[in-house]
């Protein structure tokens, strides 16, 4: 009877894997323990979870409530200054925004808020260190969970990682440290970790900042693989990849084991529009690629979200920043005074909807996508405090049932199908 029990439990984990519900955080390693759970590279390119010990139901029931591949249900405190728009949630300031240091802002992903703010918390000492990712030390395509205590540190982790990353794989043990610390990630990390909130009341005692990215998906390891190819650095040959900086969005630059420099452009990699795109099927159903649950969000700010390869390299790079609540507000202006953010234009919600088309989108398909999974027996995701319901109520009803049916043919044909980790 155990081992029948052990073997559920160990199914309903890797459910969540098969059906491709997946976002590869590492939050479940922490939540299970690594002598139970540890996150390993897979054949398919994902980071996924193997289970390697004993693991009893409640563990997995644990997993379930906080795993942000099928639970992104928020809840938000109180908090008068915060006004809320249909599609872009809670803001109480929208602003263009970049790093004030030149070099940090040519350097960095678009416009290097997040870098200044991080090298703004360090240098001010209102955390001890900054939780995020940089390119992987092992796995060159691939991020790593990273820790900054200085400004240098904070600036090696610069730039964008388009690959898989497990920033919460070590999260119990970070929080068994008493430091206080900020945490930026994807959006589904950041839902992660208020997910994981409810379990481990230290998170809203230590996180003392959470800060996300404006995240459409990254490439699938197939694409990615296909890509290196095309630019002449086949995946065993590649020793070095910068995704973007270096401009705005700047060039992909890849280095192979002889020391030979490769460029290719942004549009290069991910093609003319977002029907080239080729992302992990949890990405294409996200309900929350625009950071709802954090401090502050820093979204790319190109018209209609149309990158010019001609000028991409002399672009210095502006974020469209969505401060999400007071907390966040009071980062912001804190490093605009000592000179490490410096900020533009005031914008709305629907200067967002210009710059982000492809998260409007998103978020009107939202329920629809979600109907369709589980109408198809799928896991689906449970969403709370993300206006689906509200927002499928202003849609036509052929538009919805062309997102539900379309992601019920994609269950069916198999589309977020993974083989069970080894």
């Amino acid at each position: 009877m155990l081992d029948r029990c052990r073997n559920a439990a160990k199914d309903r984990l890797y459910r969540i894997v098969e059906e491709g519900m997946c976002t590869g955080c590492g939050l479940c390693q922490s939540v299970a323990g690594e002598d139970s759970i540890q996150i390993r590279t897979q054949p398919t390119g994902y980071k996924r979870p193997v289970v390697v010990g004993d693991l009893d139901d409640e563990t997995v029931d644990s997993i379930y409530a906080v795993c942000p591949g099928i639970n992104v249900s928020q809840e938000f405190p109180q908090d008068d200054q915060v006004s809320d728009d249909l599609i872009w949630g809670r803001n109480v300031r929208n602003v263009m925004a970049w790093a004030a240091q030149p070099n940090v802002r040519f350097k960095a992903s678009t416009g290097g808020v997040m870098t200044g703010l991080a090298q703004y918390l360090v240098a001010s000492g209102e955390v001890d260190f900054i939780l995020h990712v940089k390119a992987s030390d092992s796995e060159p395509a691939f991020g790593e969970r990273h820790l900054s205590f200085t400004d240098a540190d904070v600036i090696e982790a610069s730039g964008s990682r388009y690959g898989p990353a497990a920033p919460l794989l070590d999260i119990g043990s970070l929080l068994d440290r008493g430091q206080p610390f900020a945490f930026i990630g994807k959006p589904c990390d950041v839902s992660a970790l208020n997910n994981y909130a409810r379990i481990d009341p230290r998170v809203d005692e230590l996180v003392r900042y959470k800060l996300a990215i404006v995240c459409g998906g990254y490439l699938t390891p197939d694409s990615f693989n296909g890509f290196l190819e095309q630019a002449g650095v086949p995946r065993k040959d590649l020793a070095r990849i910068r995704y973007r900086g270096n401009g705005c969005p700047g060039p992909v630059e890849m280095e192979n084991h002889n020391g030979e420099v490769f460029f290719r452009s942004y549009n290069d990699f991910w093609g003319e529009g977002e029907s080239s795109w080729s992302i992990p099927f949890r990405c294409k159903i996200c309900p929350n690629g625009i950071g709802e649950g954090a401090d502050i969000a820093a979204a790319d700010s190109w018209p209609d979200c149309q990158v010019d390869s001609a000028t991409e390299k002399d672009d210095p790079g502006s974020n469209a920043v969505i401060v999400r609540s007071s907390k966040g507000n009071t980062l912001l202006s804190a490093a605009v005074e000592e000179g490490f953010i410096e900020t533009g234009d005031e914008i709305t919600p629907r200067d967002l909807d210009f710059f982000q088309p492809h998260q409007v989108v998103k978020k009107q398909a939202g329920m629809a996508r979600i109907e369709g999974l589980v109408e198809e027996g799928g896991l689906g995701i449970r969403c709370k405090g993300q206006r689906l319901n509200e927002i499928a109520d202003t849609m036509e009803k052929d538009f919805l049932n062309l997102q539900r049916d379309g992601t019920r043919r994609r269950f069916r044909a198999g589309d977020g199908e993974e083989p069970t980790p080894v």
